[in-house]
């Protein structure tokens, strides 16, 4: 079985491999390692290994690795999953970035809990780009005035979109819907020069994500290997 170390190689190679098919450069795709239900540790040894970016959807499992992690002053934490509102204080004190934006709601309550001695938080708005009734995540049509809407709160910077595609689409249809967030994050892009970031791609799309213009893979079975969901509480359930 190979480390993790090894498979950190194998997925930035895959990164570098995809942009370079795509004739883009591999510094313009960022790797977040997605560690929820993974103990410190490992992240740990990523993070020695040069990963710095790291992402979250339990909170209580996130600030507990945040507390055992922190002499790893510059790790980056992403919240990557629902968010309830009687959870969006310790959210706002304790990561970096917010990926999982679709109700004003939340937003607001990230900036009234955000302190003012910190760097603002950075959003992603999340988009149910295939409009499946499970998912989260606002509606295409809704985007700019969204987006317009964020901009009254001073302590959140919007930085892109994040989406997840319909899981069994098929190739056609997955590459429908990547292309349509990147025209969506172009459109965005134009009107907001805060806005960078377009989090699309995981462990089993990180190729079409990449060619249809993603800038952030969110890889956590490739890298971690499956997912331990036992004893783990979901406590980021939409409210």
């Amino acid at each position: 079985m190979n480390s993790i170390i090894d498979r950190l190689k194998e997925v930035r190679n895959s990164i570098a491999s995809a942009c370079l098919q795509s004739n883009r450069r591999p510094e313009s795709v960022q790797l977040l390692a997605v560690s929820k239900t993974k103990p410190a540790k490992k992240i740990r040894e990523l993070y020695l290994a040069g990963q710095r970016c790291f992402g979250e959807n339990y909170l209580q499992e996130a600030l507990e690795k945040q507390q055992q992690l922190s002499d790893l002053d510059d790790i980056v934490w992403h919240f990557i999953g629902p968010i309830q509102s009687n959870k969006t204080r310790d959210i706002a004190a304790n990561f970096n970035w917010v990926q999982s934006i679709d109700r004003l709601k939340i937003a607001r309550r990230l900036n009234d809990q955000r302190a003012k001695n910190q760097a603002p938080l950075n959003i992603l708005i999340q988009v149910n780009i295939d409009d499946e009734r499970s998912k989260a995540g606002i509606q295409p049509e809704q985007l700019l005035d969204f987006a317009a809407e964020l901009q009254e709160f001073p302590q959140v910077t919007l930085r892109g979109l994040m989406t997840l595609p319909a899981a069994n689409a098929s190739s056609s249809q997955q590459q429908q819907s990547l292309q349509a967030m990147q025209r969506l994050f172009s459109q965005l892009a134009s009107q907001y020069p805060t806005v960078d970031t377009l989090s699309m791609g995981m462990s089993n799309d990180l190729e079409p994500a990449i060619k249809a213009g993603s800038t952030m893979v969110r890889i956590g079975t490739a890298l971690f290997g499956a997912r331990d969901t036992k004893g783990v509480k979901n406590d980021n359930a939409s409210a």
